[in-house]
C-alpha cells in the first residue's frame, strides 16, 4: 500500500515539475498531499506493529515452505488419507 502511494506521489511530483497539463496549473500543496498520506501511513504501520507483523508472517511462510521442501526430499512428509 505504502509503495503504491509513494509511487503516485513521485509521479505527481514529476508531472508538476515538468509542467504537464493539467498538473502545471495545480498548486504545489496538492502535489504534497500524497507525500503526507504516505508519511502518515508509514507512521501508523510502524507504530501499530503492522510492518513487523507482516514481516514475521512472511518469514514464517518461507520457513514452512522450506520445511515442507525438506520433508518431501526426505520422504517423511505425511501422506494424504484416501
Amino acid at each position: 500500500m505504502m509503495m503504491y502511494l509513494l509511487a503516485v506521489s513521485l509521479v505527481l511530483l514529476a508531472l508538476k515539475y515538468f509542467e504537464v497539463d493539467p498538473f502545471a496549473a495545480m498548486s504545489w500543496w496538492w502535489m504534497l498531499v500524497p507525500f503526507a498520506l504516505t508519511a502518515s501511513w508509514w507512521f501508523w504501520s510502524d507504530s501499530s506493529g503492522y510492518t513487523k507483523r507482516k514481516a514475521q508472517e512472511k518469514m514464517d511462510q518461507r520457513r514452512q515452505e522450506r520445511l515442507d521442501k525438506h520433508k518431501r526430499a526426505l520422504g517423511t512428509e505425511r501422506r494424504k488419507p484416501r
